[in-house]
């Protein structure tokens, strides 16, 4: 019998586990998949968690009143308590997991929160990121990790900040120097860990250290209970007993009924973990918990690839495209932050750029100047004009638009691309005034199709300030807690910053941990 389980081995599940283990309690994580990290290990690893100790030591000035105003501007349908309970408990999460693990973070400079220009935003960030480590502190366990949603070349460790340069690789000194301090990695003996991969491999090694087990290929079927309250996990036949439960499960952005039932979607073009099916979030209604925005997700625009969807990111914010709908029409600032591109796409969607683009900077990974893959011609489209290139994807309004947006000088008078320190950060310092628009020129033009995709989904079981599951009377189900994309997000129907994903999640798997191990809630132990 253990004192507490975990079902999930991501950024959330991990924090909590930590966090119990640390004080004492006996702790088994479970996980699904046949590898530990899940979308947490695919992600870009950054961490949205305001004046946490990080950005302090880098001398980012903050204050809680600032971030309280923030959170309640872009998120006040979240309830404060929630909110307040995310930023009062998230420094000190980061300063443990610090503590406790071989994880060390760093500020991902000047990249802006999302929303900078509102109350309490701030246009250099307070994101972080883990910095790199030596993948060996996982020894054995590092084949068990869960590898990245995009490889890089053997001996090659990406950040968050080298990331932004290297889209610019072809067009600033900086992005030159990124590339090459790169490549100079792959004559550095033993291999290293970055992003998500950092993350989750440092939590794992601080678990390691405890002697907490990850029983991977070990999926949930079902919550067990006696006495009206949560006294274990079913895995199977197999009944696994302890008096708290959390759920860390993920979301269930690869489940194609709830997907169709809430979100009229289905799931070939969101990047979360294959494993994540909502089995947390289909246990806790079974148990009878409320849920609450289920309707939603952490939106993007994607490319569908043929070996998947491609998240677009940088691509939108560089000059020299637009975003058009079926009928060839602009309809958002294009280097609007992702969520709300595609919150305003009504249908059929395209970038379209001209050959000056494609000579300046990568599309969906692949490199500048080079013509793309063959097997794209389906998704993205060529030709010699405008005309032509709107004649043959449907887009009637097309050179119309692009004629428009060609007068455009230094601002975009319909959508206010570059308006925002969030656009510009992608833009392209060498194009003034602004770096996020450039007439589309040269051909030939280019349109790939731009589809709904997602991180994965922020819908899920409805729970409090200390992360404990609610049913819908407000009433807390005894023993069970859920943390990160199985749960309800904190941030409603928006996207605070960069990491606001993974800082509220680990967060509220921390603020799990520590009502688990208070003395008033260890009855049955």
């Amino acid at each position: 019998m253990y004192d507490v389980i975990v079902v999930g081995s991501g950024a959330a599940g991990m924090t909590t586990a930590l966090c119990t283990a640390h004080r004492g309690l006996r702790t088994l994580v479970v996980e699904k998949a046949a590898r530990f990290g899940g979308s947490t290990a695919r992600s870009g690893g950054g961490i949205w968690v305001p004046n946490n100790p990080v950005l302090a030591e880098a001398g980012v000035r903050d204050t809680p009143e600032d971030a309280s105003a923030y959170l309640a501007h872009i998120a006040g349908d979240v309830p404060a308590e929630l909110r307040e309970a995310f930023l009062d408990a998230g420094p000190a999460m980061l300063g443990f997991v610090c503590a406790h693990t071989p994880l060390r973070f760093r500020w991902v400079r000047g990249y802006p929160d999302y929303y900078p220009e509102a109350p309490g935003g701030r246009p250099r960030g307070r994101s972080v990121e883990p910095v790199p480590m030596r993948a060996d502190v996982l020894g054995a366990e590092l084949e068990h990790l869960e590898p990245p949603y995009v490889p890089t070349p053997a001996g090659i460790v990406i950040t968050q900040v080298d990331y932004r340069w290297l889209t610019l690789a072809a067009r600033h000194p900086r992005g030159v120097l990124t590339a090459a301090k790169l490549v100079a990695q792959r004559f550095t003996p033993g291999r290293r860990l970055a992003m998500g991969q950092a993350l989750a491999a440092g939590l794992r090694a601080g678990l390691t250290a405890l002697d907490v087990e990850v029983r991977l290929n070990t999926a949930l079927t079902d919550l067990h209970f006696e006495n009206g309250r949560v006294a274990g996990i079913r895995v199977g036949d197999e009944l696994i007993q302890a008096p708290h439960v959390v759920l860390a499960s993920g979301g269930f952005e690869h489940n194609e009924q709830l997907r169709k039932q809430h979100q009229d979607i289905g799931t070939e073009w969101t990047v979360g973990a294959r494993a994540n099916t909502g089995d947390g979030i289909e246990a806790g209604l079974r148990a009878g918990a409320a849920v609450d925005l289920m309707d939603d997700a952490w939106w993007g625009p994607a490319v569908p690839l043929p070996r998947g969807p491609f998240f677009l990111l940088a691509e939108r914010a560089l000059p020299g495209c637009v975003l058009v709908d079926g009928s060839g029409r602009r309809f958002v600032n294009e280097a609007a932050p992702y969520i709300d591109v595609v919150k305003a796409m009504t249908g059929t969607t395209w970038l379209v750029f001209d050959q000056t683009y494609r000579n300046r900077y990568p599309f969906a990974g692949f490199p500048p100047r080079r013509p793309l893959p063959r097997r794209w011609d389906e998704v993205v489209l060529n030709a010699p004009s405008l005309d032509e290139l709107g004649a043959k994807a449907g887009l009637p309004g097309l050179a119309d638009t692009v004629t428009r947006f060609n007068t455009f000088n230094g601002t975009d008078p319909d959508f206010g691309c570059g308006d925002s320190a969030y656009d510009r950060y992608y833009g392209d310092p060498r194009v003034h005034p602004n770096p996020c628009l450039a007439p589309l020129l040269t051909p030939p033009f280019h349109a790939a199709r731009i589809v709904p995709g997602d991180l994965g989904t922020k819908g899920g079981l409805r729970t409090d300030a200390h992360a404990r599951v609610l049913r819908e009377d407000g009433s807390v189900i005894d023993g069970l807690y859920a943390a990160g994309n199985a749960s309800a997000s904190v941030m409603g129907h928006t996207y605070a910053g960069a990491g606001a994903t993974l800082g509220p999640a680990m967060t509220f798997g921390y603020l799990a941990g520590l009502d688990i191990s208070s003395q008033d809630h260890r009855g049955g132990m």
